[in-house]
């Protein structure tokens, strides 16, 4: 028999090498147009980055050994340029001799792979703009890079070979910046996890462009112009295109194989063509996936390699062996992190119109009490019907891979979320948790289709009309006041029961808190008392990330020469008292609240240092100081660890003591809501400064502390019809000028929301949590009517002589 293989590196290669081993008297010859058979293209960047040192460690075979080892023909640098099934026989082009000849064959095995896509641009063959898929490619980069002493590279396209790019090239010592079409980078992933990534990028100082789009490459003077479609022109000094591949399918389409839907080579369930003698694998194939059941392509090394073992066996002995197909699980790392998917994404779910549900966990890559723990992000999706896993992602620096295989197999066996619950992983403290953070999906994903739990994503709630809706921020309060929701009202979950059930019934309950576990136990309060609730999925840190700015456009910059500097004698250095905390595996709020207890023992600048593995404590840190007047002296991260420096101060923003005379009052006398909006942020602000406010409420004022609806009051006639005439509550407020019968009121409040500006309930709970103090005036609600009853929570009933004592201790008095 004779096997012809068009094709090298993985999948030609290993259906050459399996051949053999099944059938040691068949002829084997492989064509490769290229000068390698068999390397780690995957390993390419690396190799660029100089992480992998040695070149000579990129090749698997050689044709030399090839032939030693396989008594396999490899013939380099021939491309295959004609298929005739007919004949069976292919056309060889030898490209350092130019000449052509025919090989026969009796079994035809395509391995052309896939193409880098070049877009035509303007200036695409500029000098300095490169593609990477093979060895060849590799070395004109490094050349390149080595003798135009690059300083300066664009990456455009974002994939998963263009950010390991990013991340060599920039651990080379060149500021890159990446260009991606897509609102997010890698799109396998959804984009939970990839804010995760543009996060990263930030703290790392490489420039990041989304939903951008290169319009031309112009050379010039010193590099190249990168002319985005938004106008922005970069300068570069090089440019890598990772837009994408696509299928060389060109030697297929010729030879009349049947081409499928996605553009790949259509191949049954024993890799064979639509020609019984010609058999293909690798990257330009096309398959079923198993999860979805529709075509898909697989631009994957592992896929490859177990299609050409299979390929090899239905060759030789007959087709027995069937493919099942690839659920494209890919991983990679970017800088510190490891981020990867297996199964279908959010986006590829919406596009096949398959239903779909999702949960977000955020968990530690071993027990938390154990030192190193950090925390990862976890995203799956599942079917609503029976729970199918149908997706999963993973973020995080530590532990990710090994997720990411726990969800794979059991996506690979058609398995549910109810396995995921059931997954028994090898635990020990320095490995995992005894409820590992895959299990812990399975259990969020269980209470969902129980009917446990209802959740809400940040998307959901970042669109939905907030007018029907209460956010219930169920964290600290000093979690709260580094940051929440807007408009989210502050009730921490311990002990706080009673204060749960004040909450309104006629609105829908949001309630979250970091991650989403004590959103979860909230929530399950509130359902048994019978509120509409749900959780926020992923809690306060997917919303935040997902929320935040996602671009890093960064300028390039030239270095800056050395400097002579004066050496001058070294100072005395006054030794401070350091105290050192280990915070690592805490998730928020356990850092702050480590740290706070930390610095309680300290006295003024001492200083203490602490060590957490929650992402998002170099933010949170920063706030905190500022906050409790201390002074942040240094914050820096190291493979996932964020070490921060503190110095103790003296409590500059603490609340001042009452009677220090830097105190603030306000008489609320108008209930015109320009006015009252207006009282609510002089107050807001006055009380961040860590002012005592106290706003005294008189006849129309009241209207503005009023409840919407109250239970029945006992009132006489007169009350009764100042009540029906007066609006009952901030909603019903109307507008000093231009109310126009209600439409400007309206009008106002949609630019409030447009402009994302706090709305007039949001500053009234957020004066509350700031602890302004509410008076209502006695003399007042007797004139009008209105009884303590009538008034929301929290507000005081006092007169004159109540709201004097307060502007006695008060610098500024207002009247609105």
């Amino acid at each position: 028999m004779k096997y012809l293989i068009v094709g090298g590196v993985a999948g030609g290669a290993s259906t050459a090498a399996r051949l053999r081993r099944l059938d040691e008297s068949a002829e084997i010859i492989m064509f490769e147009r290229g000068d390698y058979i068999s390397y780690a293209n995957c390993g390419l960047p690396y190799y660029i980055g100089e992480v992998i040192y040695e070149r000579e460690k990129l090749f698997v075979q050689t044709p030399e050994s090839f032939a030693a080892r396989f008594n396999i023909e490899a013939r380099v640098r021939s491309e295959v340029e004609r298929v005739n099934p007919e004949k069976k026989t292919i056309t060889v082009h030898n490209l350092d001799s130019g000449g052509l000849y025919e090989e026969t064959y009796d079994k035809l095995i395509l391995s052309p792979g896939a193409a880098p896509v070049r877009p035509p641009l303007e200036g695409i063959d500029t000098e300095g703009i490169f593609t990477l898929r093979n060895v060849n490619d590799t070395d004109r980069v490094k050349e390149y890079i080595e003798e135009n002493d690059v300083k300066r590279a664009l990456i455009v396209g974002a994939g998963f070979i263009g950010l390991e790019m990013a991340e060599n090239l920039y651990e080379y010592g060149i500021q890159v910046s990446v260009v991606e079409m897509a609102d997010q980078v890698m799109t396998p992933v959804d984009y939970e996890i990839a804010t995760a990534v543009h996060q990263h990028f930030k703290s790392k100082g490489v420039g990041l462009h989304l939903q951008e789009a290169v319009t031309a490459f112009r050379p010039v003077e010193g590099g190249i112009d990168v002319v985005l479609k938004s106008g922005l022109v970069l300068q570069v000094d090089m440019v890598v295109l990772s837009i994408g591949v696509r299928p060389d399918v060109k030697l297929a389409r010729e030879a009349g194989l049947e081409i499928g839907e996605m553009g790949g080579i259509k191949v049954n369930e024993f890799l064979q063509t639509s020609q019984p003698d010609i058999y293909a694998v690798g990257d330009a194939i096309e398959f079923p996936n198993p999860v979805s059941g529709r075509s898909a392509l697989a631009f994957l090394a592992g896929p490859a390699n177990k299609q050409g073992r299979i390929c090899a066996d239905n060759v030789v002995n007959g087709n027995h062996q069937k493919y099942k197909g690839s659920i494209t699980t890919a991983i990679a790392k970017v800088f510190d992190l490891t981020v990867g998917a297996t199964g279908l994404s959010a986006k590829m779910l919406d596009r096949l119109q398959i239903p779909y549900k999702e949960a977000i966990v955020h968990g530690a890559s071993h027990a938390g009490y154990y030192p190193g723990a950090i925390m990862m992000d976890i995203k799956i999706n599942f079917s609503p019907e029976d729970g199918k896993l149908l997706g999963a992602q993973a973020v995080g620096i530590d532990g990710v891979d090994k997720r990411l295989e726990m969800m794979s197999a059991v996506i690979r066996n058609g398995g549910t979320i109810y396995d995921l619950m059931e997954l028994e992983q090898a635990y020990a403290p320095p490995y995992s948790s005894a409820k590992d953070p895959v299990n812990m999906a399975g259990f969020v994903a269980d209470n969902m289709l129980s009917g446990k739990v209802k959740m809400i994503s940040w998307r959901e709630l970042k669109d939905m009309d907030r007018s029907n809706v209460m956010l219930v921020d169920v964290r600290t309060a000093e979690e709260f006041a580094m940051g929440s929701i807007e408009g989210a009202v502050n009730i921490s979950l311990d002990g706080s029961r009673e204060e749960y059930q004040k909450l309104p019934k006629d609105r829908t309950i949001v309630v979250f808190c970091a991650i989403g576990l004590r959103g979860y136990i909230a929530a399950r309060v509130l359902m048994q008392h019978g509120y509409d609730v749900v959780n926020l999925n992923g809690g306060y840190k997917t919303y935040s990330t997902a929320m935040a700015e996602q671009c890093n456009p960064i300028k390039y910059s030239e270095p800056e020469p050395k400097k002579s500097v004066e050496v001058k004698a070294p100072e005395k250095v006054v030794e401070k008292k350091s105290l050192t905390i280990d915070a690592c595996g805490l998730q928020c709020p356990g850092p702050v609240m480590k740290l706070k207890g930390g610095m309680e023992q300290l006295k003024v600048g001492e200083r203490l240092e602490i060590k957490v593995t929650d992402q998002g404590f170099s933010r949170d840190v920063a706030s905190w100081a500022k906050m409790t007047g201390n002074q942040l002296v240094d914050v820096k991260e190291e493979k996932g660890i964020i070490t921060a420096v503190l110095e103790k101060g003296a409590g500059v923003c603490p609340v001042v003591k009452e009677g220090a005379g830097n105190n603030k009052t306000l008489i609320v006398f108008s209930d015109d809501l320009d006015k009252a909006l207006a009282s609510f942020v002089i107050a807001n602000g006055a009380a961040s400064t860590g002012r005592k406010v106290t706003m005294f409420f008189t006849f129309w004022g009241l209207n503005v502390i009023r409840k919407e609806r109250t239970d029945a009051v006992k009132k006489d006639t007169m009350s009764k019809m100042f009540g029906m005439m007066m609006p009952a509550g901030s909603r019903k407020l109307s507008l000093s000028k231009m109310n126009m019968m209600g439409m400007g009121t309206r009008m106002m409040r949609k630019v409030m929301r447009n402009k994302q500006i706090d709305s007039l309930e949001s500053l009234i709970e957020q004066a509350r949590n700031n602890g302004v103090e509410f008076i209502a005036c006695q003399m007042s609600m007797d004139v009008m009517g209105i009884t303590k009853e009538e008034l929301i929570d929290g507000v005081n009933v006092g007169g004159v002589a109540t709201y004097l004592e307060r502007a006695e201790d008060a610098n500024v008095n207002l009247f609105v």
